[in-house]
């Protein structure tokens, strides 16, 4: 068995010792309210068991994602109306368990580039940082330039590791800041294999966020003309997608599907073989903090039913 705490084991304890503070009156409902701080405190250690054996390669491959999560990520125009961030999440992960037991490092591009996590084989953490982006908000939000990128994956790429080292480049190539971009030509020297992602449509997206952080109203569109109802659209920069690429060495694949990205994943593991990293197995792990979920779920209703019950009286 192993954990995977969804917030801090410290945090989550001083979570519950305040809890416990607000003593409720009567011996059955203090243990009632003792029981529900336990199964709380239970449920984020996120307790997982073994599940059998899953494939995976050595610990010898390294792939790092670069994801672009600026505002025109949030443009609706990937296979329809559906959000371009929503498809680089399900497509992050698809690579994942196409390359399991590697090493996975994420940097996020915003108003500059910042490391998310260190290479790492967790992908429950891969996945946390991953499907926690969901674009800047407009108060936050200082204009894209994909140049911040380069000395941060240099950072990253530039290690004495010797490992295989697979590059995932993922946006949609917008610059709407003042920058031209630069050449990418110095990390071609440190990567294998990979590609760059290219997300949006030439005709673009209408783009729907929220106002600052922690806004609880629901994201409204930007407008380029709001009396008129114009809104902005985000379109893709293919142009700069492409010399990226070029620039380290590797294939620029527009994705308009999840299928578009099977060719390269086939090609990378059949390069991973032929260096001798072979394909292997690794512990698989299951969930069962939602054995503790169901008797905490039963106990707030009794308690929602106890405590109305005592109101009307």
């Amino acid at each position: 068995m192993k954990i995977n705490p969804i917030i801090p084991v410290w945090l989550m304890a001083v979570i519950c010792v305040c809890f416990l503070l607000l003593k409720r009156q009567g011996k059955y409902n203090f243990i009632r309210q003792i029981i529900i701080v336990i199964l709380l405190f239970v449920i984020n250690l996120r307790p997982m068991i073994e599940n059998g054996e899953i494939p995976g390669v050595t610990q010898k491959v390294d792939v790092l994602f670069v994801v672009d999560n600026t505002i025109s990520m949030l443009a609706e125009d990937y296979n329809g109306e559906d959000r371009r961030i929503d498809a680089v999440k399900k497509d992050c992960m698809y690579i994942v368990n196409e390359l399991p037991a590697a090493n996975y490092s994420v940097i996020i591009l915003g108003n500059e580039a910042k490391k998310a996590i260190p290479y790492t084989n967790d992908i429950n953490m891969f996945e946390q940082v991953i499907y926690s982006l969901n674009g800047q908000t407009k108060l936050y939000a200082r204009g894209t330039s994909l140049n911040t990128a380069i000395n941060v994956m240099e950072e990253d790429l530039d290690n004495e590791r010797d490992n295989y080292q697979i590059v995932f480049f993922i946006s949609d190539g917008e610059m709407n800041s003042k920058d031209s971009l630069s050449s990418y030509s110095k990390l071609e020297k440190y990567i294998d294999d990979g590609a760059v992602l290219g997300y949006g449509t030439t005709s673009g997206g209408p783009m729907k966020v929220n106002s600052y952080p922690g806004d609880d109203t629901p994201p409204e569109y930007i407008y380029e003309d709001y009396y008129r109802k114009n809104k902005s659209l985000s379109k893709i920069d293919e142009n700069n997608l492409s010399k990226i690429a070029d620039d380290m060495g590797i294939e620029y694949i527009h994705m308009t599907s999840q299928s578009q990205i099977n060719n390269k994943l086939s090609d990378i593991k059949a390069d991973i073989n032929k260096l001798g990293y072979e394909t292997g197995t690794k512990k698989g792990y299951k969930d069962i903090y939602y054995f503790f979920v169901i008797p905490l779920v039963l106990l707030l209703i009794f308690d929602f039913l106890y405590y109305r019950r005592k109101v009307r009286v």
